[in-house]
């Protein structure tokens, strides 16, 4: 194996621009399927970024206007969802899928805390919406169940909210508002955020006791409180009306599952609210796990076009590797037919010429693969740390764009094959050379 090594040393000193050049096209090739892959990766996790903020077993239920006529009514008929729905979803038709149901109404309205004020929303709601969401909460609780049953008039604030709140210009350290005095900033200036637990804020001209805060992203509205919802439901005179239906389900595995399902489900809320059973505006269903089963399809999607791209940008290099191994067996014809003559088997001269041809394909390559690597490290220091504002929301333009060891493992086997292929031919031209007809060449 020394001597194999030896030999293939000298042939690419002898050699050196023209190897260069060759292994140039390779570490480019490689290089661009590592950064193709790493910023394609980082383009769909900006994409995925808060897709696991939810529950991906959950649908959410909402009313809208039918677009057909039905049942003796126009089109354009305003569907208004109200309790009888939760209990027609709670109920035996569905119980075979359904878990837990949460129905939701809310109201608009100011948020007042000492001198500071901003406009939001109170959504009344139910414990089981937290798990749902997957709420965050940074200090405090989220709504439990004897809020719901005392209707106690408690609120969980956001994250963003609360910093408006506490922010520049709010009352003075030592001034109180409800029972206790507060302060403003905590240790090197920074929001204290924990000192609104327990202390009241205004929703309009009543007084509602802050129990939590809960943690802002990019896929929660900062300007959404939540309060139990029997509270805001009596307060504010709901009635039967219910603003959002939320709820688990088991069981359905696939997209035609899902399909199926929400068909059905449509169609037994409509017809009690005299709408076309397949009329997909009077009733609009958001399902988590069919969205989340699209987005991995086109991640999918996306990973094998840039594989793709990736291998034919690196076929380019092993043509060209190729090429100079025919180029090395025509200029050591002489050479092979003394080697043959002497006994040296084909198989000897295969082995040399493959062994070459690998050696020059995987050291350029895992050149241009840590290159590669490199530059995803930084793409991620640099666009990865940037984010864009699309409709008020700051969105990543790239986040984690890198590739893991999997794909590291992936591009050697690429690697070892490409120079196996490269070296192939030449390699087997080389062995069927005769050695009289070898020992003629010039």
């Amino acid at each position: 194996m020394r001597d194999v090594f030896t030999e293939i040393w000298e042939s690419i000193r002898r050699n050196k621009l023209r190897t260069c050049l060759t292994g140039f096209a390779v570490s480019w090739g490689i290089f661009m399927l590592i950064v193709l892959l790493g910023a394609g990766n980082g383009l769909m996790n900006a994409f995925m970024t808060g897709s696991d903020e939810f529950s991906t077993n959950t649908m959410n239920v909402g009313a809208g206007r039918t677009s057909k006529p039905y049942d003796g009514l126009k089109e354009g008929r305003r569907v208004v969802l109200d309790d009888r729905d939760v209990e027609l979803t709670e109920g035996p038709r569905f119980e075979d899928y359904i878990d837990d149901v949460v129905a939701t109404v809310s109201t608009s309205g100011v948020i007042t805390y000492g001198r500071k004020h901003v406009s939001g929303s109170v959504e009344g709601n139910y414990p089981a919406r937290q798990e749902m969401d997957r709420i965050r909460i940074r200090y405090g609780r989220f709504i439990n169940d004897k809020d719901i049953r005392d209707r106690r008039k408690v609120v969980v604030l956001p994250e963003a909210m609360v910093e408006n709140l506490l922010g520049e210009g709010n009352v003075a350290s030592g001034a109180r508002l409800g029972r206790r005095s507060f302060n403003v900033s905590g240790e090197n200036g920074q929001v204290d955020y924990a000192s609104i637990i327990g202390e009241y804020v205004r929703i309009g001209s009543m007084s509602w006791r802050v129990v939590g805060i809960t943690e802002s992203n990019r896929m929660s509205d900062d300007n959404v409180c939540y309060a139990p919802y029997t509270t805001v439901k009596t307060i504010y005179g709901k009635g039967q009306e219910i603003d959002e239906l939320l709820f688990t389900f088991h069981g359905l595995e696939s997209e035609e599952a899902n399909e199926a399902f929400e068909k059905e489900y449509r169609a037994a809320i409509n017809l009690r609210h005299r709408a076309a059973p397949d009329d997909r505006r009077a009733l609009w269903i958001w399902n988590r796990f069919t969205q989340n089963l699209q987005m991995n399809k086109g991640r999918n999607i996306l990973s094998t076009a840039l594989w793709i791209i990736g291998l034919f940008t690196l076929l380019g290099g092993i043509v060209g590797v190729s090429n100079i191994m025919l180029i090395t067996v025509k200029e050591r014809t002489h050479e092979f037919g003394i080697r043959k003559a002497i006994g040296a088997s084909p198989w000897s001269i295969t082995k040399l010429i493959l062994a070459e041809s690998v050696t020059i394909t995987a050291f350029f390559g895992y050149v241009g693969m840590l290159v590669g690597m490199l530059v995803c490290e930084v793409l991620d220091k640099t666009l990865g740390q940037s984010s864009m504002s699309v409709m008020d929301e700051q969105i990543s333009m790239l986040v984690n764009p890198t590739v893991g060891l999997d794909v590291a493992l992936e591009a050697t086997l690429v690697l070892i094959i490409a120079g196996s292929l490269a070296g192939f031919f030449p390699a087997r031209k080389a062995a069927q050379v005769r050695p009289i007809e070898a020992l003629r060449a010039e």
